[in-house]
């Protein structure tokens, strides 16, 4: 009983995993900028962090844009690649739970890809 919870906070954790990375969707740094507005890679955040001239932020934003595509890519291999590691991990897990686990297992999973889809919504919602 004991390594079954331990299982299912292991396959917790996994999932929230999964749920942070998704949290670097797009944001203030515009779509396609996965997470950069918090990693300070904005033009915003450059700006003010190292007092860039409009002739520096005149450079530097094509740049930034350049690079928008080419991590918004890497980010969605990412993604992709979690999700089969997740996918992989609870396809493992869930045989070894009794009924009862399963049936909570099966409702936090549904819990949390309600939640992954309210965030995706709202991301589309905002960037309108």
């Amino acid at each position: 009983m004991k390594r079954n919870l331990l299982t299912l906070v292991a396959t917790s954790a996994i999932a929230l995993g999964g749920f942070v990375l998704v949290q670097a969707q797009p944001g203030p740094g515009g779509p396609g900028c996965p997470g950069w507005h918090g990693q300070g890679f904005g033009l915003q955040h450059l700006t003010e962090n190292l007092n860039l001239t409009s002739d520096q932020q005149t450079k530097v934003q094509p740049i930034l844009d350049a690079a928008k595509p080419q991590i918004a890519a890497i980010h969605q291999e990412a993604m992709q690649k979690v999700k089969t590691v997740i996918d992989s991990t609870t396809s493992q897990i869930r045989p070894l739970l009794t009924p009862e686990q399963q049936k909570k297992f099966d409702a936090i999973q549904k819990a949390h890809q309600d939640m992954m889809n309210a965030h995706k919504e709202l991301n589309a919602a905002m960037q309108e």
